[in-house]
């Protein structure tokens, strides 16, 4: 069982600056929506870090067997509603999405506890893992990958690097 649920935009994201293992040392099991799979590998090319995505065969892939409700998947994408429809689904409070909309409707209607990529890279820091968090955001937006500036500075505030 799956310990957080991810989205796609995080591994994107950790993926464009080779870091997806970071996942790996900070979460027990890391678990995509089988729609967010397809949606990672159909972006190709396209979507920075795709090949690292492909080679994280320690993330599960776990099939959707019913019905997402109607609600979520009329006021998110397939892959947010997907997200938070599997967590419930599997009893896991954790989720890694990026999102704000996913976001606050994770929290504010289902309760669950949602993590992004500035707080894998704050934690990551903690534990050691990363030498600092700032070049690793540069490199994100250098690859194409965005997170508001706002966000930035907390996380960078957090870790003593701002």
């Amino acid at each position: 069982m799956a310990n957080i649920i991810s989205n796609t935009g995080p591994l994107i994201a950790l993926s464009g600056v080779s870091q997806l293992d970071l996942l790996k040392c900070l979460f027990k099991n890391i678990a995509v929506p089988e729609p967010v799979h397809h949606e990672i590998l159909a972006g190709g090319r396209y979507f920075i870090g795709v090949a690292e995505y492909r080679k994280a065969k320690w993330i599960e892939v776990i099939e959707i067997d019913t019905d997402i409700d109607p609600l979520l998947s009329t006021i998110l994408d397939m892959g947010e509603a997907s997200v938070i429809h599997t967590a419930r689904n599997t009893n896991t409070q954790k989720i890694l999405m990026d999102e704000r909309k996913g976001r606050k409707i994770a929290r504010d209607v289902y309760g669950l506890e949602v993590m992004g990529t500035a707080r894998v890279l704050v934690e990551a820091r903690k534990a050691g893992l990363i030498p600092n968090v700032k070049q690793l955001f540069l490199e994100m937006r250098q690859a194409g990958y965005w997170i508001h500036d706002k966000i930035i500075n907390a996380a960078l505030h957090e870790v003593s690097e701002a």
